[in-house]
């Protein structure tokens, strides 16, 4: 970093400035667990006298290792080519109406809490208002040290279980709603995307943002015919800002859908089948007759519902990374 004309490239810089500090966080920590273990070995043949204080002493730094252990364990699994990305999470309700819609809305409130606790800076670059409630669209950003490796646990179709609060009889409802996880792509990944093969489509941006978004056709959506993908960015102010996000946004996912056909290709090839997390129902969330969440690929379940709605979902996540490990 010091070398003349390191930061002349500041993306490429910012780049290694950023594998190094990912490469650091892996050795660093395993240097000093394995200088409290050697430590503590010590501390265990002191012990041979049977001091009540000393024992104490090794008990309690065990428990101490055994959480730095959990810890250190966590960041090994987060190690894959995309998993310190940023991510772009994409939330969309099923068919149902009202009910869904505002069931992907209380999903979007779920993960802004969880990434305000974790300290991850996010934009919202598209929000679709419901037609009476909730949300019918919704694009997040998310900037931050392995965002992508957590929030890839998130992917798939999430069940919701509850006496609707827009029936008038107050019966059970069961809604639907998809979250999408991308890894944000970075310009060193060539994604080809040939002019011919897309349409850009402007429009009048709706819902909060102010005079200037409701005034001027800034919004930008863009369809990609090959892949039949299509993205919409409206929070930006401009519009050249907003086809840019927009832009970003399709590169990721297409890179991954091309991704995922090659995964399938080779699944084909060797005879393994592999589900993709996102094509299924990974978790149910249950306000009535009692309160559960449970997810049906870690069987991790809690009963206080409050607590996960409020952004508590670090425990469904670090069973996601485990399970996954095991089943890859």
């Amino acid at each position: 970093m010091s070398s003349p004309g390191f930061w002349d490239d500041r993306e490429r810089a910012e780049e290694l400035v950023s594998r190094l500090k990912s490469l650091k966080n892996k050795t660093e920590p395993f240097t000093a667990l394995k200088g409290d273990i050697l430590s503590l070995r010590e501390l265990i043949l002191l012990s041979e006298d049977g001091d009540e204080a000393i024992l104490s002493g090794i008990i309690s730094e065990l428990r101490a290792i055994d959480k730095r252990m959990n810890h250190f364990e966590l960041e090994i699994l987060l190690s894959g080519e995309h998993d310190n990305s940023n991510a772009l999470m994409n939330i969309h309700p099923g068919a149902g109406g009202t009910e869904s819609q505002d069931w992907a809305e209380m999903l979007l409130r779920l993960y802004t809490r969880y990434l305000e606790k974790k300290g991850y800076k996010h934009k919202l670059l598209d929000l679709q208002p419901g037609d009476e409630a909730g949300i019918k669209n919704a694009t997040i950003e998310v900037k931050g040290d392995l965002a992508y490796g957590r929030l890839k646990a998130e992917g798939g179709i999430h069940r919701l279980v509850r006496l609707s609060p827009f029936d008038a009889n107050h019966r059970r409802h069961t809604s639907f709603a998809s979250v999408f996880v991308y890894p944000e792509i970075g310009d060193n990944i060539e994604v080809e995307i040939n002019p011919e093969d897309i349409r850009i489509d402007t429009y009048r941006a709706s819902g909060a943002g102010g005079q200037h978004v409701n005034k001027t056709d800034s919004a930008i959506r863009i369809t990609h015919f090959p892949t039949g993908l299509v993205v919409q960015c409206q929070n930006e102010r401009s519009q050249h800002r907003n086809r840019e996000m927009a832009m970003k946004v399709l590169r990721s996912r297409i890179y991954i859908k091309l991704e995922e056909e090659e995964e399938k290709k080779r699944s084909e090839i060797t005879g393994k089948k592999k589900a993709i997390s996102w094509g299924n129902q990974i978790r149910s969330y249950v306000f009535h007759p009692y309160t559960m969440v449970k997810d049906h690929r870690t069987n991790i379940q809690t009963g206080n519902i409050s607590a996960v709605m409020d952004g508590d979902i670090d425990e469904f996540i670090e069973a996601y990374l485990r399970w996954k490990e095991r089943n890859d």
